[in-house]
């Protein structure tokens, strides 16, 4: 039920940022719509990287839960999880997911969408959102601005939905469409990001996929990314 409020509130918010523009379009709302999708998708590469090689915290048990041997359905790998998961905080089981995503890549696809919403909104976008209704009520703004941050939120919102679309065969007509369009990347193309880790980590469009390659090639040059941080030690 508290889950239910919270997405009721964070579209609510996203509504009213949208009746503040008002009746009259401004030409410049769509190249604002498209820089904010790249944008989001920037984010989306940049957070990706970061999660991939981020170090676990050693002695936790996420070591064990990750190379677990046997089935994961069963009561001992459910009880271990449980009592690993109280071990660590939720931003290190977010790392720990990420990492877990590699070696089970079908399993991010058979999470429901509200589900994997449920971090990236309650966590970041839904304060920001409602942090922007009151500059947005207090402080005169363009439309086109407001049309940019409201797909923005969006888009960072529901990167783990788009990343999840991308390990399922029935995706619906709009995820198919928004393909045709550009706007989401393929399923070949993310598989490049498979096959080596180290590139190609943006999952939304893959626009910002040069730039964050461009990031991610210094950062392993230089060593602050290292093929250790890809599993848990």
């Amino acid at each position: 039920m508290k889950s239910r409020l919270l997405f009721a509130l964070f579209f609510l918010s996203l509504g009213a940022d949208l009746v503040l523009i008002g009746p009259h379009p401004d030409w410049r709302m769509l190249p604002a719509a498209l820089v904010a999708w790249y944008v989001a998708d920037m984010v989306s590469g940049l957070v990706h990287m970061y999660m991939d090689y981020r170090p676990c915290i050693p002695g936790t048990g996420v070591r064990e839960l990750y190379f677990w041997e046997g089935p994961r359905d069963s009561p001992e790998f459910r009880a271990l999880q449980a009592t690993v998961y109280t071990r660590i905080s939720t931003f290190e089981r977010i790392v720990y997911d990420f990492k877990r995503h590699h070696p089970n890549p079908d399993q991010l696809g058979r999470n429901g969408n509200f589900q994997l919403m449920k971090e990236p909104v309650f966590l970041s976008t839904l304060p920001v959102s409602l942090l922007l209704n009151l500059v947005f009520l207090l402080v005169p703004t363009p439309g086109w601005l407001i049309v940019g941050v409201v797909v923005l939120i969006l888009g960072a919102s529901m990167t783990q939905v788009f990343h999840a679309t991308l390990h399922r065969r029935d995706v619906g007509f709009v995820v198919r469409a928004m393909r045709r369009l550009g706007l989401l990347m393929s399923v070949s193309a993310h598989q490049l990001h498979h096959d080596t880790l180290r590139k190609d980590f943006s999952v939304i469009s893959g626009w910002s996929n040069p730039a964050v390659n461009l990031c991610a090639t210094l950062l392993l040059r230089i060593g602050a990314l290292r093929s250790e941080g890809l599993e848990p030690t």
